[in-house]
């Protein structure tokens, strides 16, 4: 009975191991490809930033074509007389002129040119530059491109008549001209349009002394000085205005000279506050432009 017993357990575990047997094997899940993991980029230090910036060469600057006053090294001043040439005037002040031993630009008026080139061609002879101030003096700003180009020409003509050469500087008529007006007027007749930084305001005719005065006051070095070689009390003024002038140590050249002696101005490092909090100071006011010329 014993012995049947335990054949009985064992067939119920054969039984038990071919049904575990027979069962399918579980579903396992696809394996998931492992992905590269990317490192985030990092931010540039504005430090860097700025470093790299300054190592970049910034795109060049297109030449400067108007001038009020001229950065120089060293006493260089121009001294510029508009409106002639005058018939008994500019004579006067060429020999003032001669006496100091001082080159100065004339900005002549077409007209005028026409009228009196035996003048002009002296100046230019005894070393002045000749330099136009147009036909009859309108005001550019407010003239039609063909207008203005008529003025110009006209006066170009008559003082390559003159001296056997064409200006290369445009002083217009009260310093009035667009941005538009430059930029064609340097592409097509190769002018640098010449303003100025010192006006004496002869033409309200104020007397010598005031127009020495004021020259004195405001002339320092690359300064383009306005006066005009057709009004009786400027050819008077200027005498003493010489002999004060040289006694400051200035030295006298033509615009172009000027021109050619120009620096760069060397940029002043900026200080650093000494608070964040620190007030910025006020903008000083800008001056009002004079309607010389």
């Amino acid at each position: 009975m014993a012995n049947y017993r335990l054949l009985f357990c064992c067939a119920e575990m054969l039984s038990f191991t071919v049904a575990i047997a027979a069962q399918p094997p579980p579903a396992t899940k696809p394996a998931i490809p492992a992905r590269s993991i990317e490192a985030a980029p990092k931010a540039v230090p504005a430090k860097v930033q700025k470093e790299a910036a300054a190592k970049t060469p910034a795109p060049p600057k297109e030449p400067a074509i108007t001038f009020n006053s001229v950065h120089v090294d060293g006493p260089y001043i121009a001294m510029t007389f508009d409106d002639g040439p005058s018939a008994t005037l500019t004579p006067k002040l060429l020999d003032l002129l001669a006496a100091h031993h001082i080159k100065a630009t004339f900005f002549v008026i077409g007209e005028n040119v026409a009228e009196f080139p035996e003048i002009v061609a002296r100046a230019a002879h005894e070393g002045h530059e000749i330099a136009s101030h147009s036909w009859s003096h309108p005001n550019l700003a407010k003239m039609s491109q063909e207008g203005v180009r008529s003025q110009l020409q006209r006066t170009d003509d008559a003082i390559k008549s003159a001296i056997g050469k064409s200006p290369s500087l445009l002083r217009p008529p009260y310093g009035s001209i667009t941005e538009r007006e430059k930029r064609w007027i340097h592409d097509e007749f190769g002018y640098d349009i010449i303003l100025w930084d010192v006006d004496p305001l002869d033409w309200k005719r104020p007397g010598p002394a005031v127009v020495r005065n004021r020259i004195l006051k405001e002339t320092r070095a690359g300064s383009i000085v306005l006066s005009h070689d057709i009004h009786p009390g400027t050819i008077e003024a200027m005498p003493s205005t010489f002999d004060e002038l040289e006694a400051k140590g200035f030295k006298f050249v033509t615009v172009s000279e000027l021109l050619g002696m120009a620096t760069p101005v060397t940029p002043h490092p900026k200080a650093e506050p000494a608070e964040k909090t620190a007030a910025k100071a006020a903008p000083s006011p800008v001056p009002a432009s004079s309607p010389g010329g």
